[in-house]
């Protein structure tokens, strides 16, 4: 084998698909949300981190509305690079405060997609969460 490993031809569908998840994670309004929601993900979609499990757009809508309740004024931002072969995509983020910066909540995704590029499956992990969530 060669010393370089190619590069996939599908990085655009990763970045698209994790824009769209982000979208959805940072939508404020109601209507947006349940619209970002559908958006990213397939209808029987779901999200599973240490704090939920919910499967369907309704499910997902109610874990984002959650978060957003519990750290108003933060929004998620990606750190790094989309990483993604086949139907799967990785990536990290950060909950960050719109006010000072600060970003109390990290950690990693795994996601998997449909033909059409929705997410089928979100795989949260958690690496630094502050000890009141």
């Amino acid at each position: 084998m060669g010393g370089r490993f190619p590069v996939s031809a599908h990085t655009d569908r990763y970045e698209n698909a994790v824009t769209r998840c982000f979208d959805a994670w940072n939508a404020r309004e109601s209507e947006a949300l349940a619209r970002a929601v559908a958006v990213a993900w397939a209808p029987q979609g779901g999200y599973t981190d240490p704090l939920a499990d919910v499967r369907g757009h309704e499910g997902v809508v109610a874990v984002v509305a959650a978060a957003q309740a519990q750290f108003p004024g933060f929004v998620f931002r990606l750190t790094g690079a989309v990483d993604g072969h086949h139907d799967t995509a990785r990536f990290s983020r950060e909950l960050v405060s719109e006010t000072d910066g600060e970003a109390p909540v990290a950690g990693s995704d795994v996601i998997i997609l449909d033909a059409e590029g929705r997410i089928t499956s979100a795989l949260g992990f958690l690496d630094r969460v502050p000890a009141t969530a």
